[in-house]
């Protein structure tokens, strides 16, 4: 019987071990994404995602003068005519991380003109 109860503890121990370390590489799969790269977010960003692939966790980073711009999330329609949601979530700290949903995700600048001058980027996170 003493047999039975230490191979089940083993087993215990080795299933919490398996599981943290799932939970470490899931952890480490996600990517951190500088929008706009150098150049940050700016004007005529909007091609910037073209050619990536991006998860959701996935980490977008927009780097701005804060004075200058904004990013707003917004949805599809938001996205297509540039135009902010009254819920619609604003972030300006010119430093602002972002992680990705699942399945499509919009940001803009609603500053006056920013938006229409490219400044909004469509991503979809697998």
């Amino acid at each position: 019987m003493g047999q039975g109860r230490g191979s089940a503890g083993v087993g215990v121990v080795l299933v919490m071990c398996l599981s943290l370390l799932l939970l470490q590489c899931e952890w480490a799969e996600a990517r951190s994404y500088t929008v706009g790269d150098a150049g940050g977010w700016t004007f005529n960003v909007a091609g910037w995602p073209k050619g990536k692939s991006f998860r959701a966790g996935d980490v977008l980073v927009f780097n701005y003068a804060s004075s200058a711009h904004n990013v707003v999330a917004v949805n599809k329609a938001g996205y297509q005519t540039c135009s902010s949601p009254r819920a619609a979530k604003v972030f300006q700290t010119g430093k602002d991380q972002i992680k990705l949903a699942k399945g499509q995700n919009f940001f803009i600048c609603n500053f006056p003109g920013h938006c229409q001058s490219g400044m909004k980027i469509a991503i979809t996170a697998a």
